[in-house]
């Protein structure tokens, strides 16, 4: 090829209309909805994350994600869905309980949503059934209301003299109610006194411990709620400081000193749930994927914490648990 050719042929190359940019394919988009607050629940989004990536989706890369935290205040996610919905995001992973999941279900009807709740979606009005969802709506539950009469089993079992046993719930969360109601059930069959202490706010959590020896409390059962995930090391310092075998609902709290827990692993869940949010990228439908129960849960005793309360702990515990923190 002559000189003269080649230099014609580059100038052509470079001057070439482009291809416009709308023929080019957008990076998908997640929108992460939840009560809480980016900080107390950094550990089971980089479980989410890990999930998407197993299924080839990974941030900055080849997905993005909006995320959207209410701070504590539940009032502000039929906004904050109504937002996610309003930038037109290909998926919402709807995340902390039936609140979020109800506000994500009642902003659309067509975008695709991922929970993780912790009571039954059906009762709850989110899908038809487990097994068939239909609809934009499938995911994850948790199961907090159903495992508290084991929590309490459990509970006597460790500090079998305790016949007052004290239930801390929110009242604003949409589980409290059966969670409330499957405690008694269970406090009546054991012939244990149940009293109930209910908390909103952090200020509240103080007042609710104080309670404890005017009820004269002798065991403290605290109900799964993302709130009180948010207030953990509250929670478990109160508990020690009031020398008060407490039980709770997912290890992070026996990690971070807690006594006792008992309950579904939230990282496994969240992996899980980046998963199913990476399939319905791919083309999965809601409607198609069955809501997914537990099968496994996760019993976690804090030995040092025992000791510090005077407590024993069984064998039949220590046989049973899954993690032993010594």
């Amino acid at each position: 090829m002559k000189r003269r050719e080649l230099l014609l042929l580059l100038c052509g190359a470079v001057t070439a209309p482009r291809a416009p940019c709308a023929q080019q394919k957008a990076m998908p988009v997640i929108g992460f909805l939840n009560p809480t607050s980016a900080g107390s629940l950094a550990p089971f989004v980089a479980a989410f994350r890990q999930g998407l990536s197993e299924t080839g989706y990974v941030e900055g890369q080849n997905i993005a994600i909006e995320y959207r935290w209410a701070e504590g205040n539940t009032d502000r996610l039929p906004a904050l869905a109504a937002d996610l919905v309003s930038r037109k995001v290909d998926v919402i992973a709807s995340t902390g309980g039936s609140a979020p999941a109800r506000a994500a279900k009642n902003a659309t009807s067509t975008i695709p949503i991922v929970f993780i709740i912790g009571s039954d979606p059906v009762v709850d009005g989110l899908v038809a059934s487990l097994a068939r969802p239909d609809g934009n709506l499938t995911g994850f539950t948790l199961l907090f209301a159903e495992l508290t009469p084991k929590r309490l089993e459990l509970l006597s079992e460790l500090v079998p003299q305790a016949r007052r046993i004290a239930l801390l719930v929110n009242p604003s969360n949409p589980e409290a109610e059966p969670l409330i109601s499957d405690t008694q059930k269970a406090a009546q069959a054991k012939g244990v006194q149940l009293h109930i202490l209910k908390v909103r706010t952090e200020s509240e959590i103080d007042a609710a411990f104080g309670a404890l020896a005017e009820v004269q409390a002798e065991a403290l059962l605290v109900g799964g709620n993302p709130f009180f995930d948010t207030q953990r090391e509250q929670l478990v310092a109160l508990a020690s400081r009031r020398a008060i075998p407490a039980i709770y609902s997912e290890r992070e709290f026996a990690a971070a000193g807690g006594l006792i827990s008992y309950g579904t692993s939230r990282t496994a869940a969240y992996r899980q749930a980046g998963v199913y949010v990476g399939r319905i990228l791919s083309g999965a439908k809601p409607a198609d994927l069955p809501v997914q129960q537990p099968t496994t849960f996760e019993l976690v005793v804090n030995l040092k914490t025992a000791e510090a309360l005077g407590l024993t702990v069984p064998p039949s515990i220590l046989a049973r648990a899954d993690e032993v923190i010594e």
